[in-house]
């Protein structure tokens, strides 16, 4: 299905268009608003609002609004269970914290990325043309970062790495080097599952088929070890899901586009296989990066087992980490390039979502949050394997492979930066998914707006 207008584009039918789709309009500048370069400055400031949250309180207020009139799609107790746990967990968190004033802006990242945007994204996306609408954002958003992360590569503009300024991470900066490869990830996923997916036209699969292998160059470029993992992680479900067969095809050409980006050309060769070797010796010969990582998860654990219902408290990591952490841990890891002087860039978190949770929300957070995505993931699987329309496997591609994708970076990273808000629309688009709507036939989601 596609939002194409046959023949010439009558201003008549794309007002029509736009008065049809008008909601979705904030949820596309929430993805694509990231693509405007911010300022350079203090890597370490935190609070920052970009556009791209601005877009998302647009997209809160348009859905409440919608919701008044009747207007959004229907959700079932479980729904309203999986999106609504996490707000009751970081109260409970934030109201037991040391100094819940200091917890409340934590408090309202928190209920941004993971309640407000994700309900938003479920009860605005109305059918699966609008979820592709969605998800061709996030391609669009991968090909543009990633063509700046490759110029940059290029010219030795980016952000220093190893005493070069290559580092691809496009607008983002050196205070955000995850930024760039994250959303080039996110558009590598998308167009893999759209390659894939059989009942979408040819023209698309032909056109996603192309995304993809240009998505593989920044990415690679990002020298960002947990993004890789993710990607081919996410990937390889993806393919297995789409058919064993098509998953052999892309495995093959994939390992040729490699043979040939890497050992042909030659690009970033000798970084590339430093950094693919420095996965394999973590715990042998470990590197910086990788101690103060380890450091700060023992952090975490030490947080939890001190408070382990409630934790420390939202944005409490900082303040106790010093604390809990040993003298392996160093002050902080060297941002420099892209535009930006050199700065000593504080740890502020474990880099592990998971552990992030369990040291500052104890279990109550971790279940509320980390048990409503194992209950959307759950969901989601089955409702692929169930699905009888082919029409709309390809969302179910997407979701799982974003949602898979989120959850496995999740053991390398954690919530920061500009990107951060994507994370929301990724679990409102994986509950899509997994929560049809309650008003629509045989569990697909319904075409117009849902009765109250």
């Amino acid at each position: 299905m596609s939002l194409a207008l046959p023949g010439p584009v009558r201003p008549a039918a794309a007002a029509a268009v736009l008065r049809r789709h008008w909601p979705l309009l904030p949820l596309a500048a929430t993805v694509l608003l990231l693509l405007a370069p911010l300022p350079a400055g203090d890597a370490t400031a935190s609070g920052k609002v970009g556009p791209a949250d601005a877009a998302s309180l647009l997209l809160a207020v348009v859905c409440a609004v919608q919701a008044l009139r009747g207007r959004v799609r229907t959700l079932n107790p479980l729904g309203v269970l999986v999106l609504g746990t996490p707000g009751i967990g970081l109260a409970v968190s934030t109201a037991t914290a040391g100094d819940p004033y200091a917890a409340l802006p934590g408090f309202v990242r928190y209920l941004q990325v993971f309640v407000l945007v994700p309900a938003a994204v479920v009860l605005l996306v109305r059918d699966a043309r609008e979820f592709r609408l969605a998800a061709g954002c996030f391609v669009l958003l991968g090909l543009v970062q990633g063509a700046v992360g490759v110029v940059q590569y290029a010219t030795h503009t980016g952000a220093s790495y190893q005493g070069e300024d290559i580092r691809a991470v496009g607008t983002f900066g050196p205070g955000d080097v995850m930024g760039m490869a994250t959303v080039v990830a996110y558009g590598l996923v998308v167009a893999t599952a759209a390659a894939l997916a059989p009942g979408l036209p040819a023209k698309v699969r032909r056109t996603a088929a192309g995304c993809a292998p240009a998505l593989v160059v920044p990415l690679v470029l990002s020298f960002s070890r947990g993004a890789w993992i993710a990607t081919v992680g996410a990937a390889v479900l993806v393919m297995c899901l789409a058919g064993i067969r098509r998953a052999l095809a892309v495995l093959v050409a994939l390992a040729a586009l490699g043979v040939v980006l890497v050992g042909g050309l030659g690009l970033g060769s000798e970084m590339v296989a430093e950094r693919l070797d420095s996965i394999t010796r973590v715990s042998s010969a470990p590197d910086q990066s990788v101690t103060d990582r380890y450091t700060m998860w023992a952090a975490a654990e030490s947080m939890w087992r001190e408070r382990p219902a409630v934790g420390v408290g939202l944005k409490g990591f900082p303040a106790h980490r010093d604390g809990h952490s040993s003298l392996g841990l160093s002050s902080g890891s060297d941002t420099a390039g892209a535009g930006q002087a050199f700065i000593k860039q504080p740890l502020l978190s474990p880099h592990n979502m998971y552990l992030l949770v369990l040291g500052e929300q104890g279990l109550v957070g971790l279940l509320a949050l980390a048990g409503g995505w194992a209950a959307l993931l759950v969901a989601g699987l089955r409702r692929y394997a169930a699905a009888r329309d082919r029409g709309i496997r390809d969302c179910g591609l997407i979701a799982i492979g974003l949602f898979v994708w989120q959850l496995t970076d999740f053991l390398y990273a954690d919530i920061g930066g500009p990107s951060t808000v994507l994370t929301g629309v990724i679990i409102g688009l994986a509950a899509w998914w997994a929560l049809p709507s309650t008003g629509a036939a045989d569990g697909r989601p319904a075409d117009g707006p849902a009765v109250r």
